[in-house]
């Protein structure tokens, strides 16, 4: 159950319903016969709404191909208004028809071989900006699907598929092969993934945590309890000593590599319970090791940044909305988050004062998925408006600018905890 959603309602939100594509099997089975006849669902996946701008000088160049020397320094330009800017054009909208509108899912994933996955109902297409032409890799039936979560591997080649029936698939993208099946570890959907070398993590909704290496015959190789009801968010740090997962049960654990065990009941290096609704947005600073910005629903509303070596939370942030996920800005100290209901925008927020800096509307329903290009600048957010947008937001590469130096401690200069 979407308790985000039931919130919603019970408090008197006007917003659609939570899966408005599920309806009896006989009017299912009429959609999808009449699906096939019009080829409804075939026609516009991953095209593009707007005209593309001109390649010479528009959004591959700028974002979606390799870093290239020029004689000048390129910087973002976001018109402002007053002290606060407002975006309402995305660079690009694609057609995502069939994205489930799930707050638990995560559907959306961009790899360090600049391949954008997503999932669209039991299909996963791949989208290369080289040629803005989509591909199917997986197309799985009915009785296992659909598509739960995907995560692409370190290597940009392998891609993990999560499915409805409680299976995970490990696909080579280039070979276009199935490669391993993992139907041990979860007897329900896996939502939730993120790898760590080899190790793949696979979170469900039964609740459970399983590290599997993907090298060996017999997989599993640990697990982590802790959580009552649906992992919905995980991610590993930089380091990979830490895991970070958070759950429908307003729960946030933190876990270290070494504490998975299949032997024993685990024990988490912090079980944190400040947000008051499902925890699903999670990200690691990539310029301070120990920072972890987490992101509670709709009866929550607040971005947390904890120290993960004392377990600290150092600042919390009331956005007014359901907060669905967050990024970090590799090249500036900020952070980017997606919300749902009320206002399904995009929120650039300053690092540590979290003042905004611009806000990106465009989507008319809830921003449930956002990743990130592996160059860094360019993030694509899905909605369940069944849309795909692609923004400028983090700017253009730059190879004068310096690496961002770590900070020894997070919010070191932060007189007051912002509330």
């Amino acid at each position: 159950m979407d308790f985000d959603f039931a919130h919603v309602m019970l408090t008197g939100g006007m917003v659609e319903k939570e899966n408005s594509g599920r309806c009896s099997p006989s009017k299912d089975a009429y959609r999808k016969h009449l699906a096939e006849i019009l080829n409804m669902n075939r026609t516009r996946i991953l095209s593009f709404r707007n005209k593309p701008p001109p390649s010479a000088n528009g959004f591959q160049e700028s974002f979606l191909s390799a870093p290239q020397l020029t004689p000048s320094k390129r910087r973002r330009h976001i018109p402002q208004v007053g002290f606060l800017s407002f975006l309402e054009n995305s660079e690009r909208t694609l057609d995502a028809p069939d994205l489930l509108d799930d707050f638990y899912l995560n559907l959306l994933d961009w790899g360090v071989s600049n391949i954008l996955a997503i999932a669209l109902g039991n299909v996963v297409y791949l989208w290369d900006p080289s040629n803005g032409s989509p591909s199917e890799l997986v197309n799985v039936d009915d009785e296992i699907g659909p598509v739960t979560s995907i995560r692409w591997a370190p290597d940009g080649r392998s891609i993990a598929v999560g499915l409805n029936n409680s299976h995970v698939q490990v696909w080579d993208s280039s070979a276009r092969k199935l490669l391993r099946t993992f139907r041990e570890g979860h007897i329900l959907r896996v939502g939730s993934l993120d790898w760590n070398s080899h190790i793949l993590t696979t979170g469900g909704s039964d609740a459970s945590i399983v590290n599997n290496d993907v090298r060996i015959r017999s997989h599993i190789v640990g697990t982590y309890t802790g959580h009552s009801q649906e992992v919905c968010g995980l991610k590993w740090s930089e380091s990979g000593r830490q895991l970070a997962s958070g759950g429908n049960d307003n729960l946030l654990f933190v876990w270290n590599i070494a504490m998975a065990s299949t032997n024993s009941a685990n024990q988490w290096l912090y079980r944190l319970t400040d947000h008051r609704s499902a925890v699903k947005a999670l990200s690691w600073c990539p310029f301070q090791s120990n920072l972890l910005s987490s992101g509670g629903g709709v009866g929550d509303h607040s971005i947390k940044f904890w120290n993960t070596h004392t377990g600290r939370c150092l600042n919390s942030v009331d956005t007014g909305s359901q907060v669905c996920c967050l990024l970090w800005n590799k090249h500036e100290r900020e952070l980017l988050s997606s919300h749902g209901f009320n206002k399904n925008e995009l929120i650039l927020w300053k690092y540590p004062s979290m003042v905004k800096l611009a806000e990106l509307y465009g989507h008319s329903s809830r921003v449930l998925y956002m990743t990130q290009s592996p160059s860094g600048y360019t993030v694509a957010s899905a909605a369940a408006d069944e849309t795909l947008k692609l923004w400028n937001v983090f700017g253009n590469p730059d190879l004068a600018k310096p690496a961002l130096k770590e900070d020894p401690e997070p919010f070191a200069n932060l007189a007051r905890t912002i509330r």
